[in-house]
């Protein structure tokens, strides 16, 4: 599949790319924790990340004073298994190069979304990479066999364990954790976990 840039004109849609922020710091500590061996790993907040001086800085700019999580996505992973969104928007920074894979909310018709819609777009090491709310994404890809870590900011308890709500409407089957609503590949983890299949078509890998 082709991929983008996040500077392309291609990716405006989609999110942005944010100015004015240090990551060297971030990215420091970032490579500071072991990868996997395999798989992806996730956490929401990790203390050592949190300590970093541009955790303030995106809380009081980024957010507009709102209280946020600093955690990381890490790990190898190079296939697109799911989509997930959130009711605001994500902050992407990785300590190397990366690969978003995206789609457009809008693009869900009847709770489900064609996996010929998804775009990617890679993203430059240290670059704070916005990623609307509108826009279905999931964990990063990497560029090369070495793996990738990307720091993800949201507001504070996003993707933690909730109580599932009674289902009101479609939407609610993909909520997945908090403020986290996910459409599932069939050929995914997730979906043998009990995730909501949301996707069709191929999926898709870089």
């Amino acid at each position: 599949m082709k991929i983008y840039s996040v500077t392309d004109p291609e990716f405006a849609e989609y999110g942005k790319v944010l100015e004015g922020y240090d990551t060297a710091e971030l990215t420091k500590a970032m490579n500071d924790i072991a990868l996997p061996a395999e798989g992806v790993a996730y956490e929401p907040w990790i203390d050592s990340l949190e300590k970093c001086g541009i955790f303030k800085a995106l809380s009081e700019n980024a957010y507009g004073g709102m209280p946020i999580e600093l955690g990381m996505c890490w790990g190898h992973n190079k296939s697109l298994n799911c989509l997930e969104y959130h009711r605001n928007s994500e902050l992407n920074i990785g300590s190397t190069d990366f690969i978003l894979l995206l789609a457009k909310q809008e693009k869900i018709i009847n709770g489900v979304l064609d996996t010929a819609d998804v775009k990617a777009f890679r993203a430059p090491a240290g670059a704070v990479v916005e990623v609307y709310a509108t826009s279905l994404h999931y964990a990063p890809c990497q560029t090369s066999d070495d793996g990738f870590r990307v720091a993800i900011v949201l507001p504070r308890e996003t993707n933690t364990d909730i109580e599932k709500p009674e289902i009101r409407n479609l939407e609610d089957k993909m909520l997945w954790a908090r403020n986290k609503w996910l459409l599932a590949h069939e050929e995914s983890a997730e979906a043998k976990q009990g995730a909501y299949i949301g996707l069709k078509g191929e999926n898709l890998s870089v």
